[in-house]
């Protein structure tokens, strides 16, 4: 984009004090007109940038202008390489290697790229999750609808939707955007989206509501369970839940949680097997016990 690529030129000046007009094409992987351009931008936007021809030129910012290389510190600057190394595990990594070289090298803050923490935010399809991706931000860029099948409890279905935002939340990706099957506003997991095409259909960006900004809200925990666990489970719900959701008896620790969806609520009970019974709701411990009739039958 062009406002990244502005400021990445304003960061490459002021960390290297001159370079040439060659050397930025070749660095933002332009030509040497847009180059010309983007200068000409920075200089309209108040930033004094000096051009020299010929033998000993180049492109510098003039000395009396100041603007504080600081600003950042170094803490600060490492985790904004920690959180770019966590995009790089999704995105294409000759972009996210540009912007750390923009930020490690030449700074006036010593910053190690060999950073403390690791963020992934891939999956198993890490290969297709990096394509969906970069398909979806440039339908999003471009305006343009996006198509593909959908996978979920109901079955399957194909939607044409109007992109808006690509949200990793819940421990997920997710596209969020205008469903024209629905005419209302969708999140959809990328896990379960395949066979993704970008139209040519061009779309008007809609407001989106502000209540339809609250991704939470389409997850709501309003599914309660209260279940007793065996004590030898006590690690696997501080895992998951902290050390809040449960209090220990006689009997086991008592767990409350609200869930937003009772075939995950379901299939999370079934991991701990014989560990856990389900006190509330009825129709919860209805169907684990249906479900342990039908396994234990597929084994008679």
């Amino acid at each position: 984009m062009k406002l990244d690529r502005l400021m990445g030129i304003l960061t490459v000046l002021l960390q290297n004090g001159r370079v040439t007009a060659p050397y930025l094409a070749e660095k933002f992987e332009v030509n040497r007109r847009t180059i010309g351009r983007d200068i000409d931008a920075l200089c309209q936007a108040g930033i004094p940038i000096v051009t020299h021809q010929g033998s000993g030129g180049g492109i510098f910012i003039a000395e009396e202008f100041k603007l504080d290389k600081h600003v950042l510190t170094t803490g600060e600057l490492s985790d904004i390489i920690a959180a770019l190394k966590g995009i790089g595990s999704v995105s294409k990594q000759s972009q996210i290697e540009r912007t750390l070289d923009k930020l490690g090298a030449n700074s006036d803050a010593v910053v190690s790229l060999r950073e403390p923490v690791v963020i992934d935010l891939a999956s198993c399809h890490k290969g297709h999750l990096t394509v969906k991706i970069e398909a979806i931000k440039q339908a999003i860029l471009e305006n343009r609808v996006i198509r593909f099948d959908y996978y979920y409890s109901k079955g399957e279905s194909h939607r044409r939707i109007e992109p808006y935002i690509v949200v990793f939340q819940w421990t997920s990706w997710y596209v969020f955007g205008f469903c024209l099957k629905c005419m209302d506003w969708r999140m959809f997991k990328l896990n379960r989206l395949w066979n993704l095409s970008i139209s040519d259909e061009q779309f008007a960006v809609r407001d989106i509501p502000s209540e339809k900004r609250d991704f939470n809200s389409y997850f709501s925990d309003d599914i309660k369970l209260v279940a007793l666990f065996d004590k030898s489970a006590k690690y696997q719900l501080i895992e998951t839940y902290g050390l809040d959701c449960y209090y220990e008896t006689a009997e086991g620790l008592n767990f409350e949680v609200g869930f937003t969806s009772k075939s995950h609520m379901i299939g999370w009970l079934l991991s701990f097997g014989d560990k856990v019974k389900v006190l509330e709701p009825d129709h919860i411990a209805a169907e684990i016990q249906a479900i342990a009739k039908n396994t234990l039958s597929r084994y008679s």
